[in-house]
């Protein structure tokens, strides 16, 4: 592949590779702090040798030296030795991400085995191995496939956007060693780039001192789309067309896509304050702008390219009729054009070059749409679906702007210029039929007892009695019978409080938007049938004429297992189904329903709830949208895409797949090209087969084990979490859940009440802590006892076949194993050791053993000798290894960061040295004058929180995922 020596040649290729790259980022980084700053570099290449040290002896007198020279910083070196391995562990990750490229890449040329399948091969699959299958079906399933991917503003990216930047470029330079033939002189120049990059990521505050908005959570995502999303999806889909004529099939048609793309940011206000009815609003016309930009963008290459003077008379007709419209004085349209900025063809073109004209009036009233947005943008007033519809040279649906694209398509085939047609054009066509002019949908979210509280206020103004007090059967008679009635509900003379006002003020906002702009509205702690007819009837009070859809979300074991008879009594009602003509999206909740019962009755749950809800839908014959909510992490419903999706319960997908992506799996699957290219490819070819080919139903036995299991688990979970009056205690003290908030990571609180108790805590800081103590207690808790139980009923042989042979089982235990080989119980002793209360002590020793008796049960049942000792698994086996000695000094110096910061925030006495600490040190003075808050605190404390700060994102990046 290289003349460089940089080329990956095999299956071990990939490996080597890791550890090529890996040693190459850390010597040059450990170089650029040997220039900075040689005392530095050389404590950190001793801490590092004694982790390297720890890691291979685990012995208690490595650890005890480790410990011992981390304690003897001072605090500028607090906050240097905490910042350089957080950044070598980002600089590991990045190696990483390129390896995963590189495999990726070698893949597709057919050099090695990806353990995961491409779509190419499951067509393969699918003909050869099932003969009801053919290459017909295959195309006929494609052509009604559609995965929407839900981009969400959930905070887990701990990485500063600036940083992230620098790491891409890192990655470009290092891929152009990997993949270009190079010069001396050529490779000289990108390895001196990548050193740029990294000294100047080294030299960029990690930390975020400010919370971010939710527009600028917006703008983030947004990034996205302009650095690899837009480009990639067409270039995707032209590969899916040569996979289809490798087996005699045609391309797919130009008005189907197989990915639409949602977000939640500056839509979910589900507990976020800083989501106003003016930030949706906000976030619809920057998403706007951003398509007219790239749709503008394209056009004027479209210019450059479309040079053909030869049309059918359709197109010529349209050329004509654009002429006919313009200035006749080309002096004043030359100008005008000047003035636009435009990068070429000012001055009028002849109806002889008719796509260049034509193109041109496109890029006219993509400009004109541009204008009239930014000036929505700046006048808050202005109803932002009214100005771009009444207005005729805007663009306000996407078919507008489809037509001209389609007219200069057709005439490219109907002359016989078909590779024209198929380049650039047929991927700009494939842009606007995915994109849209809204580029993603906006979803709203909102917790069902904010609209209960508005309907209770109109009821009570009204003298028709509480709503809130009503019973379900009574809310359902008075939803119907306002929503089959003509009058309006809504008092003109209403009064309400500031919540009850932001709900109807979301709702007449929404109103007022572009309805190409909005998906669902998702009903979080959505319980009953009631909660979804609610917000349809607001949505017509407040003069919602496109009105969303409504996505109820089922979150608790609870409400999982009431949401069949919602939905029953949802769809057996004839107004609604006529409503909803034929199609429902029904939301399903992976992290709080973990929180709530623990993970294994959790997944068993959400296994049985999508089994039910189709089976409610087929009954009705309403087509039914599994909106999947998963985070990045094993607690919160995380795991790799394919395998996840094939685990799915039989009849569930349909070819139909919504699903959420959030905080730093955003970047870990649409970072980079090719892993864009793999991700698309991996959501492609497993709904494909879990619609062409879905596995087979478990077996009542499997069944009858997995409710065991589940009760057994849930109780062992919940006696501990929510039963036991210790439990609360250790976990805010042992670990830093009260300290996440200054880590500044997303818009929204860590709690949606302010009350001290696990129910309040959202999913997130409830798994990132235990993430940051290398713990994972959600993940694995309840799980011992309830295997244990059918080991000792004799039903081991069930348990093993239950895993050789289920998906869904084998995907739930590997998922467990890869966060055993994460997890270091020693290290959660530690942080026990010096921050919990020794009254403690014996409960915090009882989860150690659990965690001991449920990893040994847990590889029992896998039948492995040790964690990670298969072959599928050795690769993650060395990744973790390359990864272990940056990440201990990091929890080290967090615990020793976590004392100080508790001890001066109670009063107590800190190190006497430190006291009346006031540095005189240049570099220090720079180093605490990043923190804008400096000076309302003592400078010992503000070093201690900055390296705080920067060992949670260390050990995020070493987790590989936050919460």
């Amino acid at each position: 592949m290289s003349g460089n020596g940089f080329g990956l040649q095999s299956s071990g290729g990939s490996s080597n590779l890791l550890k090529e790259d890996d040693s190459l980022l850390r010597d040059t980084f450990v170089s650029i702090i040997r220039h900075h700053n040689p005392q530095l570099a050389s404590k950190v290449d001793v801490v590092f040798a004694l982790s390297s040290a720890w890691v291979m002896s685990e012995s208690d007198s490595d650890f005890e030296m480790l410990e011992k020279r981390l304690s003897d910083l001072n605090p500028a070196e607090l906050i240097l030795v905490a910042s350089a391995f957080s950044q070598m562990l980002n600089l590991h990750n990045l190696s990483e991400d390129i390896s995963n490229a590189q495999s990726e890449r070698a893949a597709r040329m057919g050099e090695v085995e990806m353990s995961t399948r491409s779509t190419n091969r499951s067509f393969k699959k699918l003909i050869t191995e099932r003969d009801d299958v053919s290459p017909d079906d295959i195309y006929q399933a494609l052509c009604n496939q559609n995965v929407e991917l839900v981009f969400t503003a959930h905070p887990t990216q701990a990485l500063r956007g600036s940083l992230l930047k620098k790491y891409a470029k890192i990655r470009t330079e290092i891929d152009r060693l990997h993949n270009s033939r190079m010069s001396p002189y050529e490779k000289t120049e990108s390895l001196e780039a990548i050193r740029s990059h990294i000294m100047a990521a080294w030299r960029t505050d990690e930390i975020r001192r400010t919370k971010p908005s939710p527009q600028d959570e917006m703008r983030q995502g947004l990034s996205y789309f302009h650095e690899t999303i837009f480009s990639s999806l067409p270039v995707f889909q032209r590969r899916i067309d040569t996979a289809l004529k490798n087996i005699g099939q045609p391309m797919l048609p130009l008005e189907h896509n197989l990915f639409h793309f949602g977000s939640w940011m500056g839509g979910d206000r589900d507990g976020n304050p800083f989501v106003t009815p003016e930030t949706t609003r906000e976030v619809v016309i920057t998403a706007r702008l951003s398509a007219v930009n790239l749709y503008f963008q394209q056009m004027e290459q479209l210019m450059f390219d479309l040079s053909t003077w030869r049309c059918n008379a359709e197109l010529q007709a349209l050329a004509e009729q654009v002429t006919s419209k313009l200035t006749h004085d080309p002096h004043m349209l030359a100008e005008e054009r000047k003035r636009k900025n435009y990068a070429d063809f000012w001055n009028p073109i002849p109806v002889t070059e008719p796509f260049r004209v034509v193109l041109s009036d496109i890029r006219d009233r993509l400009y004109h749409t541009r204008e009239l947005l930014h000036h929505c943008l700046v006048h808050s007033s202005m109803n932002v679906k009214e100005v771009l519809e009444n207005d005729p040279g805007a663009y306000f649906i996407h078919d507008e702007l489809l037509a001209p694209l389609k007219v200069m398509y057709s005439s490219l085939q109907e002359t016989g210029d078909d590779s024209i047609a198929n380049a650039r054009l047929l991927d700009c066509l494939r842009q606007v039929q995915c994109f849209g002019l809204g580029m993603v949908k906006l979803d709203i979210r909102q917790e069902s007892a904010r609209h209960s509280d508005v309907l209770d206020t109109i009821t009570q103004y009204l003298g028709l009695g509480s709503y809130k007090e009503w019973d379900e059967a009574a809310r359902m008679k008075f939803l119907l019978g306002e929503l089959t009635g003509k009058r309006p509900l809504m008092p003109q003379t209403l009064q309400t409080s500031a919540e009850q006002a932001d709900v109807l003020n979301t709702f007449r906002t929404i109103a007022q938007l572009p309805g190409d702009s909005l998906g669902a509205y998702v009903i979080s702690m959505a319980r009953s049938a009631s909660d979804v007819l609610a917000v349809v009837l607001l949505q017509r009070e407040c003069g919602v004429s496109e009105t969303l859809r409504v996505a109820p979300l089922f979150e608790t074991l609870e409400d999982l297992h009431n949401s069949e008879a919602s939905m029953e009594s949802l769809l057996s009602n004839e107004w609604y189904r006529q409503h909803i003509k034929g199609e429902q999206e029904c939301m399903i909740g992976y992290s709080d329903s973990g929180k709530d019962a623990g993970r294994l009755a959790a997944a068993w749950g959400l296994y049985e709830v999508q089994e039910k809800l189709a089976a409610v839908a087929d009954k009705y014959d309403v087509k039914l949208t599994l909106f999947h909510g998963r985070g990045g992490t094993v607690g919160r419903g995380g795991g790799p895409t394919h395998l996840a999706i094939l685990s799915q319960p039989p009849g569930t997908i349909k070819g139909s797949l919504r699903v959420t992506i959030q905080g730093e799996v955003i970047e870990q699957q649409f970072g980079e090209k090719e892993l864009c290219f793999r991700t698309l490819d991996l959501y492609t070819s497993a709904v494909l087969e879990a619609s062409l080919n879905p596995t087979t139903p478990p077996k009542p036995e499997w069944r009858q084990a997995m409710d065991r299991m589940s009760e057994l688990s849930c109780e062992a979970y919940r006696d501990v979490v929510r039963k036991d009056p210790r439990f609360i205690d250790f976990f805010q003290q042992g670990t830093p859940v009260s300290e996440l908030g200054r880590m500044n990571i997303g818009s929204r609180p860590a709690k949606r009440k302010a009350a001290a108790s696990i129910d309040s805590l959202r999913a997130i800081p409830w798994i990132f802590a235990w993430t940051q103590t290398r713990f994972h207690l959600p993940v694995w808790l309840g799980v011992g006892e309830a295997f244990q139980a059918l080991v000792d009923d004799g039903k081991l042989d069930i348990l093993q076949e239950m895993y050789q042979s289920w998906p869904f089982f084998s995907v739930t235990l590997d998922m467990m194993e890869m966060v055993f080989a994460k997890a270091d119980p020693r290290v959660a002793q530690f942080y026990e050791v010096a921050l919990v209360d020794k009254s403690l002590w014996p409960f915090g020793e009882d989860l150690r053993k659990r965690f001991v008796r449920t990893k040994e049960v847990l590889l029992l049942v896998l039948g492995h000798k040790g964690l990670l000792q298969s072959i599928g698994t050795r690769f993650l086996q060395q990744k973790l290894q390359l990864r272990a000695p940056y990440v201990t000094p990091l929890n080290i110096l967090q615990v020793y960061c976590l004392k100080s910061i508790r001890a001066i925030e109670a009063g107590e006495k800190i190190d006497p040295k430190y006291e009346n600490y006031d540095p005189t040190d240049p570099e220090m003075k720079a180093l605490l004058s990043r923190d804008h808050t400096r000076d309302q605190k003592q400078p010992y404390k503000s070093a201690v929180e900055d390296a705080l700060i920067i060992t949670m994102k260390g050990i995020s990046a070493a987790m590989q995922n936050t919460g």
